[in-house]
C-alpha cells in the first residue's frame, strides 16, 4: 500500500503505441487533455506495445523508466493514454507509487469540472460511478475491514468493500431513474418544437473546433467559449433567424478520438439533440493539419449514436488562421451547399453560411397540395398534430390540404400510414416513393 498524493497536478504522460502507428498528434492532444483537467505536464514516456501486458499494459522496462522519470521530475500523477483494466491500473499504481489515471478517467474528470446543468451533472456522475464500480479495490486498506462485533452484527459480517459496492449500485439506479425523467422532459420539448414546425439544426464537431464561438456568432447567445478541449459540455438551444424563417440551433459537446463507449452511452440523451436534428453543421478547424482525420473520427461517433445518416453541411471554421482561404460556399453537382468556409471570430462568411443552411433545409422539407379522402381522417389528424397544415379546404370526398413539413417527418408518416398516405407519398423525392 502507499499514501496517495492529493495534489495530482504534476503529471507524467505514458503514450502507448503499436509498431508503425506512432502518432505525435495523439500525444499532443492527450497533453492538452491533461492541461484542460488542470494538470501540469512535466514529462512523457512513449511505450511501444507489440502485445499488451495483462498486468500493466506496458512492459516492465517501461514501468521502470516511468518510475525513474517520475522521481526525477517530481511527478505525483501518471496519466496513460489508453484504457486500463482495473488490474492494470492497480498494478501500475503499486509499481509507480503514484496515482494512475487512464484516458477514460481523465476525460471523466474534465467532464465533471465542466458540467453546469442538472442533466449534465447527473450524466457525469453516472459515468464516473460506472467507471469506479470495477475499481473499488485499489489502495484503500479500509475497504478490507468487516462490520461486526456488535449485537446483531456478529458472524461473517459484511466487508466495507461489499458495502461500498451495494451503495454504489443503489446510487447508479437512482441516477438512472432521475435521468429517465429528464429525458422525458427533453423529449416533450423536442416534440413541441416538431409540432410547431420549427426545423432543428445541431452543431457537431471535434472538440475545440470553434462550435460555441460559431454558435454565439450566429445566434447572439453567450455560451461559454474558450481555447481548450471540452470547453462546453451541456447542450445549449437557441432560435436562429434565417432567410425564409426561424430554426432551432443546438450546440453540443465536442468529440475526441477514441471517445470511450461508456461516455457515449452516458451522454446519449444529451447527444439526442444531434440525433434528432434535420441538418448537422459539422464544424471543422480549417487550420488543423489533421482535419481530414478529425472529420472521420466525428463521423464514427455520429454513427455510434445513430446520427450517421443525418444530412451534413461541413463548416470549415478559423479561416482567419489560413493564408490562402477565403469565405465561400462550395456546391455539389446538384447545386446543394456541401461546405462553407467561415471565421466565427471575425464574422467572415457567416452571411453565406446562413443562406447555405436555409437552402439545405429547404431541400429537407416537403411542401405542396394533397387530396385526402374522407377515410384518411387519422392521417389528417396527424398532419395537424405535426403542425404541417398550412391551409385546408373541405370537398365532397375529403379534404384538400396545403402542407409544409420536414422530409423526415413525412417519411415517418408514410411509413406508418401506408395505404392512407398515397397522396403524401407523391410529394416525396423519387428515391422515397418505392
Amino acid at each position: 500500500m502507499f499514501e496517495r498524493s492529493r495534489r495530482g497536478e504534476r503529471a507524467l504522460l505514458i503514450q502507448p503505441f503499436t509498431a508503425g502507428h506512432s502518432d505525435p498528434s495523439s500525444l499532443e492532444e492527450f497533453a492538452e487533455l491533461a492541461r484542460s483537467a488542470g494538470a501540469t505536464v512535466v514529462g512523457s514516456v512513449p511505450a511501444r506495445i507489440d502485445r499488451a501486458n495483462p498486468a500493466t499494459l506496458i512492459g516492465s522496462g517501461k514501468v521502470e523508466e516511468a518510475l525513474s522519470l517520475c522521481n526525477a521530475v517530481d511527478a505525483d500523477l501518471v496519466l496513460v493514454n489508453h484504457t486500463l483494466s482495473p488490474v492494470q491500473e492497480r498494478n501500475l499504481e503499486r509499481a509507480l507509487q503514484r496515482r494512475v489515471v487512464d484516458r477514460t478517467g481523465l476525460i471523466l474528470d474534465i467532464f465533471a469540472q465542466r458540467a453546469r446543468s442538472h442533466e449534465g451533472k447527473l450524466q457525469v456522475e453516472l459515468a464516473q460511478l460506472r467507471h469506479m464500480a470495477t475499481r473499488l479495490v485499489r489502495g484503500w486498506t479500509h475497504l478490507e475491514r468487516q462490520r461486526g462485533g456488535s449485537i446483531g452484527l456478529r458472524g461473517p459480517g459484511e466487508t466495507q468493500l461489499e458495502t461500498d459496492r451495494r451503495l454504489l449500485a443503489k446510487r447508479v439506479d437512482a441516477l438512472q431513474a432521475r435521468l429517465a425523467k429528464v429525458e422525458v422532459q427533453r423529449t416533450q420539448m423536442r416534440r413541441a418544437r416538431v409540432r410547431q414546425g420549427v426545423a432543428r439544426v445541431a452543431l457537431v464537431g471535434y472538440t475545440n473546433a470553434g462550435k460555441s464561438t460559431l454558435f454565439n456568432a450566429l445566434t447572439g447567445a453567450d455560451a461559454y467559449e474558450a481555447d481548450q478541449l471540452f470547453a462546453t459540455l451541456d447542450p445549449t438551444v437557441r432560435r436562429l433567424d434565417l432567410p425564409g424563417g426561424e430554426v432551432v440551433l443546438a450546440d453540443t459537446v465536442g468529440f475526441v478520438r477514441d471517445l470511450p463507449h461508456d461516455l457515449v452511452a452516458a451522454f446519449r440523451s444529451t447527444l439526442s439533440e444531434a440525433r434528432d436534428a434535420q441538418l448537422l453543421l459539422h464544424v471543422v478547424d480549417a487550420s488543423d493539419p489533421a482535419r481530414d482525420e478529425r472529420i472521420g473520427q466525428v463521423d464514427e461517433v455520429l454513427r455510434e449514436i445513430g446520427a450517421g445518416d443525418i444530412p451534413q453541411l461541413v463548416v470549415f471554421n478559423k479561416i482567419d488562421r489560413l493564408d490562402d482561404a477565403s469565405a465561400r460556399v462550395d456546391l455539389d453537382e446538384d447545386g446543394a451547399a456541401t461546405r462553407a468556409w467561415v471565421s466565427a471570430r471575425t464574422g467572415s462568411g457567416l452571411g453565406g453560411l446562413r443562406d447555405a443552411i436555409a437552402s439545405r433545409l429547404a431541400r429537407e422539407r416537403v411542401s405542396g397540395r394533397i387530396h385526402l379522402p374522407s377515410t384518411a381522417g387519422r392521417l389528417r389528424a396527424r398532419l395537424f398534430a405535426a403542425g404541417a397544415v398550412q391551409s385546408e379546404e373541405t370537398c365532397d370526398d375529403g379534404w384538400r390540404i396545403d402542407l409544409d413539413m420536414p422530409l423526415d417527418a413525412a417519411r415517418q408518416l408514410v411509413a406508418d400510414a401506408d395505404a392512407e398516405a398515397a397522396a403524401l407519398r407523391d410529394l416525396l423525392p423519387m428515391d422515397d416513393r418505392a
